[in-house]
């Protein structure tokens, strides 16, 4: 069974240069994976922002929506799983394209493995402002605010809180604390499952401890990495334009 783990791609509906040639990477690596993959794990932050609306849905997702279409349709079952960017799902993943969507954590055995798959937002360190903010964001009644503005000036909103995020500059020495969290989450998490894997902090990583493997699967905004497990094992690996 070949199985793809990808995250943090952060496409967006309103692209710069920078953002329209990351988005055709991954439009050419997910096309690689047509006919190639049994499955496919987004494993969040696949969008910048997303929200679908009853009626609605972004048209600058249109190119990533139809190519995870084309992937799904060609017999490959595919999981996505929330980020801190992509959480407000209604039914449009799950009913039009036949995604399955886990909020939190994804788990399954795979060729005799025992899988655990998260975006790992909720488990950093030294990140307790977040982990607020991600209370408030993900409450039900700010979803609802959200949703009774017309799409155009939720967007607008959404931008802003996003692009906010992504220019707050990080010091590589408090990523690495925050990563920190990552890993002894999975620490613990060895007990009960073989290989763990993470997202979030854009740090690409394949670490073999004594009970079990560590993983993440990095960023496409730097590293374009990917993680494939294949009869078991599993590697990192960075994708290459041809």
């Amino acid at each position: 069974m070949k199985v793809i783990i990808a995250s943090d791609f952060h496409l967006k509906f309103h692209e710069n240069e920078e953002d329209r040639d990351r988005r055709k990477r991954v439009l050419k690596f997910l096309n690689s994976l047509i006919g190639k993959t049994d499955l496919l794990i987004l494993n969040g932050d696949i969008f910048d922002l997303w929200f679908a609306w009853n009626n609605v849905i972004i048209k600058g997702y249109f190119h990533i929506l139809k190519k995870l279409a084309d992937i799904r349709e060609s017999g490959c079952r595919i999981v996505f799983i929330a980020g801190n960017h992509d959480f407000w799902f209604r039914d449009f993943l799950t009913n039009f394209l036949d995604i399955e969507v886990y909020n939190n954590n994804f788990t399954d055995e795979i060729d005799g493995k025992k899988i655990l798959v998260s975006h790992g937002d909720l488990y950093t360190s030294n990140d307790l402002r977040y982990k607020m903010f991600r209370s408030i964001i993900r409450n039900r009644f700010v979803m609802w605010i959200f949703e009774i503005m017309h799409p155009d000036f939720s967007l607008g909103i959404g931008r802003m809180m996003s692009r906010s995020s992504r220019e707050k500059r990080t010091s590589t020495e408090l990523m690495k604390a925050r990563e920190k969290g990552l890993i002894e989450f999975a620490k613990k998490q060895f007990k009960h499952f073989d290989i763990v894997v993470m997202g979030h902090s854009h740090i690409p990583k394949l670490e073999k401890y004594e009970p079990g493997i560590y993983a993440n699967a990095g960023d496409w905004i730097k590293h374009n990495s990917y993680l494939e497990m294949s009869d078991g094992e599993i590697k990192l690996i960075e994708f290459v334009e041809k």
